[in-house]
């Protein structure tokens, strides 16, 4: 078994100022690390969920100094695990402030590794807490926000050495594992795009996982017909309505050009997850329609995997 000792160098030596890879000191079938750190309740535990769907070897609250007996297990002769993602935070004690010096361990040995460094605002971990009842693991009988500040200075040194540091304040889940998918995980070039075309009301709330946002509200409101009230922007004579003075196709005109140059763009680049919010007033009549609009036409492109979501579709009109 391959014995891994604190050499501890200069995260960033010479050879990496030079441009230059680090040549490995053992032989290993290992070819990706990820340290998974950072704030309680920012995220970790979506993050190792996106790793682990992707076929990572994934261990959570994992205390430092494990984390080497498991590096010895990886570089083993007859281990065949070929890409890890490990989660170590202050719930391991005092481990916790050996992992820089573990992280520099990895530097020495030369295994390609990675440290995601997870943050948000101080008031979205404390919302996020009280939402789920839970008590932060540094304040078990104080308030949430004095063990946010406790662990904002514990965590300081490490957050400066890490990779990528990903501020999760207001994401969605959702959100976050196409971050991370964006920038860890492999890409192929014959991948498909995630398309997601969502239809929201700005009355209930602009959407917070959105890439691109269009407002129709310039268009016909259906909403002060009566007859059409109760309906959606599913039905053909609500579209029919919408479109009846010619802006609903002028606005197609331009909007199918500018989608028509920007996904081949987004697939090339690689991105795995991209969402086109449409936005009107009560998220029921004009931006359903249009969403539909847009996913009828792009559903059998080879490139991407589209999907529907109306946000506020359910959302009766007042008075109904």
């Amino acid at each position: 078994m391959a014995v891994i000792r604190p050499l501890r160098p200069l995260r960033g030596g010479a050879d990496r100022k030079a441009g230059k890879a680090a040549e490995p000191v053992v032989q290993t079938r290992l070819q990706d690390l990820v340290v998974i750190t950072g704030f309680s309740g920012a995220g970790k535990s979506t993050a190792m969920n996106v790793f682990e769907d992707a076929g990572y070897f994934c261990v959570d609250n994992l205390p430092p100094e494990m984390i080497r007996s498991l590096v010895e297990l990886f570089v083993h002769r007859g281990s065949k695990v070929e890409r890890a993602a490990v989660v170590s935070d202050v719930r391991g004690g005092v481990y916790f402030e050996a992992l820089r010096a573990v992280v520099d361990d990895l530097d020495a040995l030369g295994l390609s590794h990675h440290v995601l460094f997870l943050e948000a605002a101080e008031q979205e971990l404390v919302t996020r807490y009280k939402e789920t009842r839970r008590r932060h693991p540094l304040a078990p009988e104080g308030s949430v926000a004095a063990g946010v500040a406790e662990e904002r200075a514990l965590l300081a040194p490490l957050r400066d050495h890490a990779d990528i540091v990903i501020d999760t304040t207001g994401m969605s889940a959702a959100t976050l594992r196409g971050k991370i998918a964006d920038e860890f995980l492999p890409r192929k070039a014959a991948g498909r795009l995630a398309l997601t075309i969502m239809s929201f009301g700005f009355k209930h709330g602009p959407p917070r996982e959105e890439d691109l946002a269009f407002d129709v509200r310039f268009l016909a409101n259906p909403h002060y017909e009566s007859d059409l009230r109760e309906l959606t922007g599913e039905d053909p004579r609500v579209v029919e309505f919408i479109a009846r003075d010619g802006r609903l196709e002028e606005f197609y005109g331009r909007l199918h050009a500018l989608l028509d140059f920007l996904l081949p763009q987004y697939v090339s680049e690689g991105k795995s997850h991209l969402v086109i919010a449409i936005g009107c007033t009560g998220g029921r009549h004009r931006s359903v329609a249009i969403a539909e609009h847009l996913t009828e036409r792009y559903r059998d492109n080879d490139d991407l995997d589209v999907a529907v979501a109306h946000r506020d579709i359910d959302k009766r009109p007042r008075g109904s």
